[in-house]
C-alpha cells in the first residue's frame, strides 16, 4: 500500500490575522522549524508545496458533485439567508468572547462556561438557526468530523470553536462577492503521521519504539516505569526523575493508579469516539461522475450510512499531472455503542461496509479494488459534551501537577486535535523540580 492516512489528515494553517496568543506562537514557531513556515518582511508564509492543492473539497448531493462542502443556495433564498445568520453569529462571537486554536492557555470566563454548559443543538434553537435542513446537516457533519458526535451530544462552546478559533463560518454566496477564501489546510499523503515524524525526529537514538508501559509509580524522588519490550520479549523497568505522561487521560489513568484523584473522576467521567479508517487501494482511475472535479476531501450529503464521512485522496498532493490509479481513505465516525463490534477480529463485516458506502458514488469502485486496508481507532478521540471544558476536575488537571510526573494530551483541552495535543506539551516548557 503506498502512503495513506491511519487517522487524522490535515492541519488548518493558523490564522495570524487576529492578535496572536502566546500558544499560537509556539505553534508557528514549531511549523518554521520544520519548514512550513516562514516570517518575512512583516508576515508569515506557509510552504505551498503541502498546503492541499485544487480542488480542496466537494460534496456529493442531489445525484452530482459540488464545489465545497456547504450545500449551495440560491443568493437571498432562506438558507442563504440561515448561512449568513450563522456567520454573523460566530463574527460577533470572535469579536467578544476569547476563542483561541490551541484555546489551552486561554482565558477560561464565564460566558464561554455558559457555553459549554449545552449543546451545540440547544444554542442553535435559542439562536432561532435549527429550521433549515441544509446548515444542521452541514453542522452535525462538522461536529462528527472533529468531535465524533453530532450537534446533540457536543457542547455549543465546541462547536462555535469549531469555527470561532480558526477563521469564521464561510458563506458561498460571499465566496462569489469575493469576501470569502477558503480556509487554508496542511496535508500529506500519510496524513498527520508527517507531523509525529517531524516530532521524533530530534529525539534520533532516544526514541524507543516497541515498548509498551504497564504501570507508573512514583517512588518520592523518582518515577518507576514498567515497560513490556516487544523486540526482545521482556519487561523492562525504567526510572527517571520526571515523566510526562503525554496519553489519553484514561490510558493515564489505568498506568498511574496512585494518581490524583482528580484524573481518576475525569478518566471516568470522558467519553471517546470510535472510529473506522478505511484505505482502499485501487487499479486505476475512477469514472468520473457529474459536476465538480475530483478533489482531496470529498463528502456525501445525508449519506444511506450516517457514520461515513466521505473520503479523500491520499495521492491528491502528486505533482506529476498523469493519472494516476487512487488510493482513497474512507472516515467512519462509529456510534459508542459498535465499539465492542469493532473489536471482533473478522475484517470483513467492515470491509463490505465501506464498500456499501463508496459504491454508490463509484460503482466501478468494486471492479477497481484491489486491497482493503483497516484501522479500528476503539477510542480515537474525546467527545466534548456539554460540561466537558468546564469541570473542575479537568481545570485542575490543566495546571502544572505537584512532583514529577505531569500530563500531557489533547484531552486536557476536552476533545482531540493537533494543536491542542501540542500545546498540552509545550507547557510543560518551563517545568522544573524543587
Amino acid at each position: 500500500m503506498a502512503a495513506c492516512p491511519l487517522g487524522a489528515h490535515y492541519l488548518p494553517v493558523p490564522d495570524t490575522a487576529r492578535p496572536m496568543s502566546a500558544p499560537r506562537a509556539e505553534l508557528l514557531a514549531f511549523l518554521e522549524d520544520v519548514g512550513l513556515a516562514r516570517y518575512t518582511l512583516g508576515r508569515w508564509h506557509f510552504e505551498e508545496r503541502h498546503l492541499c492543492h485544487a480542488p480542496q473539497e466537494r460534496l456529493f448531493i442531489r445525484g452530482a458533485w459540488q464545489d465545497g462542502l456547504l450545500p449551495a443556495a440560491e443568493p437571498g433564498s432562506d438558507t442563504d439567508h440561515a448561512y449568513r445568520r450563522m456567520a454573523e453569529q460566530i463574527s460577533a462571537l470572535q469579536r467578544t468572547l476569547n476563542f483561541g486554536l490551541p484555546s489551552l492557555g486561554q482565558r477560561w470566563t464565564p460566558a464561554l462556561a455558559d457555553l459549554d454548559a449545552i449543546s451545540l443543538g440547544a444554542w442553535l434553537r435559542r439562536q432561532g438557526l435549527a429550521g433549515d435542513e441544509s446548515l444542521i446537516g452541514y453542522l452535525d457533519y462538522c461536529c462528527k468530523d472533529d468531535y465524533g458526535a453530532g450537534v446533540e451530544q457536543v457542547s455549543a462552546w465546541a462547536g462555535v470553536n469549531y469555527f470561532a478559533s480558526r477563521h469564521g463560518f464561510r458563506v458561498p454566496s460571499q465566496d462569489l462577492e469575493g469576501t470569502h477564501e477558503r480556509e487554508g489546510v496542511f496535508t500529506w499523503p500519510q496524513g498527520n503521521a508527517w507531523l509525529t515524524q517531524r516530532l521524533a525526529e530530534p529525539l534520533a537514538d532516544r526514541f524507543h519504539a516497541g515498548r509498551v508501559a504497564l504501570s507508573v509509580r512514583n517512588t518520592g524522588r523518582q518515577v518507576s516505569v514498567t515497560v513490556w519490550n516487544a523486540f526482545g520479549d521482556h519487561v523492562e523497568t525504567w526510572q527517571a526523575r520526571q515523566l510526562v505522561l503525554a496519553v489519553p487521560l484514561r490510558v493515564a489513568a489505568r498506568l498511574w493508579s496512585q494518581g490524583p484523584a482528580e484524573l481518576m473522576r475525569e478518566a471516568a467521567r470522558l467519553q471517546q469516539a470510535p472510529w473506522l479508517v478505511a484505505n482502499l487501494q485501487l487499479s486505476a482511475p475512477l469514472l468520473q461522475r457529474v459536476g465538480a472535479a475530483p478533489a482531496w476531501d470529498n463528502v456525501v450529503w445525508k449519506p444511506a450510512d450516517p457514520a461515513f464521512l466521505g473520503y479523500v485522496d491520499a495521492r491528491h498532493q502528486r505533482l506529476d499531472p498523469r493519472p494516476v490509479a487512487p488510493v482513497l481513505t474512507a472516515y467512519f465516525a462509529l456510534a459508542p455503542s459498535e465499539r465492542a463490534a469493532l473489536a471482533d477480529p473478522d475484517w470483513r463485516p467492515w470491509a463490505r461496509r465501506v464498500l456499501a458506502a463508496m459504491t454508490p458514488l463509484h460503482p466501478d469502485l468494486p471492479d477497481k479494488l484491489q486491497r482493503i486496508d483497516l484501522m479500528r481507532h476503539g477510542h480515537a478521540m474525546r467527545i466534548p459534551r456539554p460540561g466537558t471544558r468546564n469541570s473542575s476536575d479537568l481545570q485542575r488537571l490543566q495546571a502544572l501537577l505537584p512532583g514529577c510526573i505531569q500530563l500531557a494530551h489533547a484531552d486536557l483541552a476536552g476533545y482531540s486535535v493537533f494543536e491542542e495535543a501540542f500545546e498540552a506539551g509545550a507547557r510543560l516548557r518551563n517545568w522544573t523540580l524543587l
